[in-house]
């Protein structure tokens, strides 16, 4: 089997330009994958396209051959979400001809279903009252595990006042949801080393689950200081764009739970090797997942097969209204739990033409320290 076209689609949701890029074959088959970017969407599409000539005429059955040449191509980069994009369409191509969902091929089922926290909830204005009247609505519909961030547009230092204003938030969130219900109190890579932990320690009162990326999340070391003061999970590595860089951040020794970006590691082959580095360390995987459904679908089948998977990040049932119209077969959220679909491959199927509805903006992102950034509006 031989690639023949490699073409790229941007769909333009409010809030995130959603990047994929679609490889034909010669037999027919048609693989998808995801490739957008954070704050970025030009040079994810940029380089897929560069790329299009050096896949054409190779074997996506053959995808690690793809990846290391790939990776030689870029001289020995990981080509980031791009490079991910075209590794999970090269699996989808490997799981139809196989005729069996992508979860099978590798490896089966260590569990019947999955647990998700949901993100993506808190649109709209920053007040407390705002934040606990949506966690209700979230509770509602099944989500057990409720991940926000409280902190608006702080960076490195908060007034006292602003502090104050931040734990306003999440007493608001705790008092509206119950104590059954999981807090993931997310920081952004917001604080210098002293207020996370002054940070840290304001949150114990409410027990959160974890407490996510403090401090900026390549500085390993600050990291594991601010897990070792305060009595709250802080959870890293996000960031990852090499698997072994896991490494650093778990030797720290006092951190153990991880949430690699599939998109940012290398893909599902580089989130495979996340989960085996932290069973290595007796860690636990949370992966980050703030794409679209279909990068959901694709942890999924990843997620069902580790043993050391703790939970699952989902915007999903906070996406814009349009969604279902795009992509449809990927799995959906019930009372909290999730699933990966049994169709071949990955699943997911994308209408380009309703796709071609909704093009790039460029103010399709979060800038996330400036005012207003969490109501998620986007282009709206």
């Amino acid at each position: 089997m031989k690639i023949t076209d490699l073409k790229t689609l941007v769909v333009g949701n409010p809030w995130k330009n959603w990047i994929y890029v679609k490889l034909e074959t010669d037999d027919g088959l048609i693989g998808w994958g995801e490739s957008t970017g954070g704050l970025t969407a030009a040079p994810e599409k940029g380089l897929l396209e560069e790329l299009r000539s050096r896949v054409i005429g190779l074997d996506p059955t053959n995808v690690t051959g793809v990846l290391d040449f790939l990776r030689k191509t870029l001289f020995l980069t990981s080509g980031g979400s791009a490079v991910s994009g075209i590794e999970m369409a090269c699996w989808d191509i490997i799981a139809k001809k196989a005729n069996m969902p992508l979860w099978q091929l590798l490896g089966g089922k260590v569990r019947p279903h999955i647990r998700c926290y949901a993100n993506g909830w808190y649109q709209g204005p920053r007040e407390p009252e705002r934040f606990a009247e949506r966690a209700q609505e979230i509770v509602a519909m099944g989500y057990t595990a409720l991940k926000f961030d409280p902190f608006g547009k702080a960076y490195k230092f908060m007034s006292r006042d602003e502090e104050l204003y931040a734990m306003k938030i999440v007493r608001a969130v705790r008092g509206a949801v119950g104590d059954e219900v999981d807090l993931l109190i997310e920081a952004h890579d917001r604080f210098n080393q002293t207020e996370a932990i002054r940070i840290g320690q304001m949150l114990e009162e409410f027990r959160p689950f974890w407490y996510e990326t403090p401090v900026i999340s390549d500085n390993f070391d600050r990291l594991n200081e601010v897990a070792r003061r305060v009595h709250v999970p802080v959870i890293a590595g996000e960031r990852t764009s090499n698997p072994r860089s896991l490494v650093k951040l778990l030797a720290g020794g006092a951190i153990d739970i991880v949430n690699p970006e599939i998109l940012g590691c290398g893909g599902i082959i580089g989130l495979l090797d996340c989960f085996a580095i932290a069973r290595s360390f007796d860690a636990y995987v949370a992966p980050h997942n703030a794409q679209s459904p279909f990068c959901t679908a694709v942890n999924v089948h990843v997620d069902i097969t580790q043993p050391n998977l703790l939970i699952q990040e989902c915007f999903d049932d906070s996406s814009v209204g349009w969604t279902d119209d795009v992509l449809s077969g990927y799995p959906k959220v019930v009372n909290g739990f999730i699933e990966p679909s049994d169709a071949p491959g990955i699943g997911v199927t994308i209408n380009e033409k309703e796709a071609a509805k909704h093009p790039y903006g460029d103010k399709n992102f979060l800038w996330m320290f400036e005012d207003g950034w969490e109501k998620r509006e986007g282009n709206k």
